[in-house]
């Protein structure tokens, strides 16, 4: 784990890191059966992979849409084909629970004066839903969707938002990813990176390395006043 540095704001990915992507299937758990777990994980699957393909492509869609076609797949993949059971799934992805060290680390952040922002593929009214419904609004300071230029992470100039509109340097925002692609990429670009790996998942091949490992954020605030000492 190396040290950090000069840190002046806080950027968060916001699906697998702030909010449970796999809560909506959870709590159709009921309905879902023994299909739950695999569906949720085709979902999650299938929502990246198509961010990744139509970045290549050159076409960009809502992640909304993304999201629907994902679950589309995802339920023709289980062999499930109930269309109650869909929009009850996309309902429940408007409120995502957060994860529940979330408030009191971002409160801490925010004691410390440090800037909080969100960076996500999510389209702004998703991702308006989800702060709304975690009770976040007054713990981050902005949300930054890739709407506005229409393209998706790991492109470096998604990660150009969040230097641009926080008015800082790359080198002084941490950036937290669950997502160990999007902590490669946000690395590789220039941002101090701590790699949330809730999931226990392998480091990934690829050029850009986090400066420190932690298996959620209930210890970020802490690593943050250490780098500051």
């Amino acid at each position: 784990m190396e040290t950090l540095s000069g840190i002046k704001a806080c950027v968060f990915d916001a699906y697998g890191t702030l909010f449970d992507v796999h809560a909506a299937a959870a709590n159709c758990k009921p309905l879902l059966g023994e299909k739950s777990d695999q569906l949720s994980s085709l979902w999650r699957q299938k929502q990246l992979e198509y961010t990744w393909l139509r970045s290549l492509m050159g076409e960009y869609a809502d992640f909304w849409d993304i999201t629907r076609d994902a679950l589309d797949y995802a339920m023709a993949g289980v062999k499930l084909a109930d269309p109650d059971i869909r929009a009850r799934l996309l309902d429940l992805y408007w409120e995502l629970d957060a994860y529940p060290e979330v408030p009191e680390m971002l409160t801490e952040l925010k004691s410390n004066d440090l800037k909080t922002a969100i960076l996500s593929n999510g389209s702004p009214d998703m991702l308006t839903a989800a702060v709304n419904s975690a009770g976040l609004p007054s713990l981050l300071d902005q949300v930054h969707s890739v709407a506005d230029i229409g393209i998706f992470k790991p492109a470096p100039i998604v990660y150009q938002m969040s230097v641009d509109r926080l008015g800082v340097s790359a080198d002084e925002i941490c950036f937290m990813s669950s997502n160990a692609w999007d902590a490669a990429g946000a690395a590789h670009f220039g941002f101090q990176v701590v790699w949330v790996n809730r999931f226990n998942q392998p480091p990934e091949r690829l050029p850009g390395k986090p400066k420190a490992v932690l298996p959620d954020l209930t210890k970020l605030s802490e690593l943050l006043r250490e780098a500051r000492r």
